[in-house]
């Protein structure tokens, strides 16, 4: 690839990894609140900033699109922004955050495999490497939350309920839970393609645009989970006055910073890299992630977290140089 259009591509893409990490901390900064809650009120703001930000060309918009197109757009919204963020949700109540991560962290594997099928790709061969540091530098995640897991004391309310829940009914929710978890997996490698096929396909239409009209079509399915999030009763607490300002205040940041301005750069790299580089970049999502969580925890990075984040910097470098012209 050319060394400008390269690194344009992976700026983008380590920009949105930046921003989409900050998702991870929404439900603890809104804690009290359902993942329901939390989803539709992202992709609500997420619709309405975006029709604010399209309204001025939405007549051209309208007219470079065909039908397929929109269908195409709704069917992207569905299964990269709404199903994919609740098929995670479930699998973390389900299943635990632990079991989740360890599934979620194949998302860079799964996407580079398959874009190594497509044509002109770089081969799987030379990809290797880095499909390995990011393999290892995922190990030493998983490795750490086990870790941090098996030595967290159990609460008096925790200890009670599982001795009070059956064995069988534990294993059939943890079962449930993985199978969510490997859901979203699919769910989020079949966006990541299919996303980035339908940019190529569109060379009239700008990334950020068609951030936005993903933003209209997503805000729309949104409208359909509103209802049971916010009018049916979820058997919590009610929430003051105070704490649903709060919520707004954290739905519309993640929907404009993460949705909006994440996903616009995340369109830039999906045009300007091939799938093989693109999916390495998703591992900036967890490195992010992590680097917010020591933040909000105010607490420095163990060494295994240490040695993760150098793994997975080494995992991008390395497919970063497999892509460059000799």
């Amino acid at each position: 690839m050319d060394s400008k259009r390269l690194l344009a591509g992976v700026a983008c893409g380590v920009a949105a990894g930046a921003l989409w990490g900050l998702v991870f901390l929404a439900p603890e900064l809104a804690r009290g609140h359902t993942p329901l809650q939390l989803s539709a009120g992202r992709y609500l703001a997420y619709g309405i900033a975006a029709c604010a930000l399209i309204a001025p060309s939405w007549r051209r918009m309208r007219g470079a699109l065909g039908w397929r197109d929109w269908a195409a757009l709704a069917w992207l919204s569905m299964l990269g922004n709404i199903l994919y963020y609740l098929l995670l949700a479930s699998a973390v109540q389900l299943g635990g955050v632990v079991m989740t991560s360890l599934v979620i962290g194949l998302l860079p594997v799964a996407v580079t495999v398959i874009g190594s099928r497509e044509h002109g790709a770089v081969p799987l061969a030379r990809l290797a490497p880095s499909l390995l540091l990011s393999a290892a530098g995922t190990a030493c995640i998983a490795w750490q939350a086990l870790a941090a897991n098996a030595a967290a004391p159990a609460t008096p309310a925790a200890a009670a309920a599982a001795t009070a829940a059956p064995a069988a009914a534990a294993a059939g929710s943890g079962a449930i839970g993985l199978l969510c978890a490997f859901g979203a997996l699919v769910s989020w490698t079949a966006y990541a393609v299919a996303n980035k096929r339908k940019l190529a396909a569109l060379s009239h239409i700008s990334p950020h645009d068609w951030s936005l009209l993903t933003g209209v079509a997503t805000g729309a399915l949104a409208l359909l989970l509103a209802v049971p999030a916010f009018l049916v009763p979820d058997g919590g607490p009610a929430h003051a006055p105070g704490g649903w300002l709060r919520f707004i205040a954290i739905v519309t940041a993640v929907g404009l910073l993460c949705s909006i301005v994440g996903n616009a750069l995340w369109n830039r790299a999906s045009r300007l890299l091939p799938l093989t580089l693109s999916g390495q970049l998703i591992l900036f999502e967890t490195l992010f992630a992590l680097f917010y969580s020591f933040l909000w925890q105010a607490r420095w990075p163990t060494a295994i977290e240490c040695a993760a984040v150098a793994l997975l910097c080494a995992s991008v470098l390395s497919c970063t140089s497999a892509h460059r012209k000799p």
